[in-house]
């Protein structure tokens, strides 16, 4: 007697081995099948359950459309922004994410990022490694400690950063949709204001179409030349092109980026700067938060395959959930 068929479910992009095992355990996964035998995948197309993505992933429209028994987009990360939520919600697909168990990795990468631009780490590195001590000392870094600190976005991880900040007797502002009335820390209107303010600014705002770019031209001229720019969040909420520029023509003193608006394309004049540390897109990346992330995206897509009550979903399904 043969074994039973387990449930089918289509990866949209490559997972994560800890995600992909816990994921076979229990359904056949089908890797990308959208995209790589597209004949295949019109006869599979129905017999889709569940959707497993990533941060990076995209699930648009029309593959939802295609996907008429699917129950559930897991995504395998915070952010989401490359799925269709509206089309979802439409077709009463949830979606969900892994928020909360990557806060304290990504905190700690930002406050990596601000110490090893400032105090010249990586820099310092190499020049031990390549010999050039004996011929002088390191140039000269910027203290930290007591420096101020603006912060755009105050959700769980902004909120991780601004507590790691405070360790270091660093004054914190933050700017985000609205104020928070339980947080103690000054809320600003804009990231123009809130850059004019602070030595280092720190982005931390979610992706997708409303924050594209909102780190431009005017907002690093408003960080000015002693400032530090560092991004945790996406690649796309910042200019890259004007931030280049800015970096090349001393309008900011330095930054510090773990993501990147092509990744995992860097444009070569950004890795040529000296005044930047450039990290590639690790800021959750240890093996304890990597196995938490695949267990809370693995029990998403259970509980969604088997309608129960979902873990994470995105904000998005709540609300819609609760008109």
């Amino acid at each position: 007697m043969s074994a039973p068929s387990k449930p089918d479910v289509l990866a949209v992009a490559k997972l994560h081995p800890f995600f992909r095992q816990a994921l076979d355990r229990l359904y056949t996964v089908h890797d990308r099948t959208h995209e790589l035998d597209p004949t295949a995948f019109e006869a599979l197309a129905p017999h889709i359950v569940g959707v497993a993505a990533t941060g990076e992933a995209r699930v648009p429209r029309p593959l939802l459309e295609q996907l008429s028994a699917a129950r559930v987009v897991s995504v395998f990360g915070v952010g989401y922004d490359g799925v269709d939520v509206a089309a979802a919600i439409e077709r009463g697909v949830p979606v969900t994410h892994t928020p909360g168990v990557l806060s304290d990795d990504v905190a700690d990468m930002a406050m990596a990022l601000v110490l090893g631009i400032a105090r010249r780490v990586p820099e310092g590195d190499r020049h031990v490694r390549e010999g050039r001590w004996p011929g002088g000392p390191l140039a000269l870094g910027r203290k930290v400690s007591g420096a101020r600190m603006g912060i755009v976005g105050m959700g769980r991880i902004g909120q991780a950063i601004a507590r790691r900040a405070s360790a270091f007797g660093m004054p914190i502002a933050y700017t985000a949709r609205s104020a928070k009335a339980d947080l103690p820390w000054s809320f600003v209107s804009d990231a123009v204001a809130l850059a004019q303010q602070s030595d280092f600014l720190v982005v931390i705002t979610p992706g997708g179409a409303g924050t594209r770019h909102l780190i431009n031209a005017n907002v690093l001229a408003a960080l000015g030349p002693n400032g530090y720019l560092i991004n945790v969040a996406r690649g796309s909420v910042v200019d890259e092109e004007a931030l280049i520029c800015a970096l090349r023509d001393g309008t900011i003193a330095g930054a510090g980026l773990d993501v990147f608006a092509n990744e995992p394309q860097v444009p070569e004049a950004l890795r040529q700067l000296p005044n930047v540390v450039l990290s590639p897109h690790t800021a959750s990346a240890t093996a304890q938060t990597r196995q938490d992330m695949a267990d809370l995206a693995f029990a998403n897509m259970r509980a969604g395959i088997d309608g129960q009550p979902l873990i994470t979903p995105v904000p998005e399904w709540v609300v819609a959930r609760g008109k």
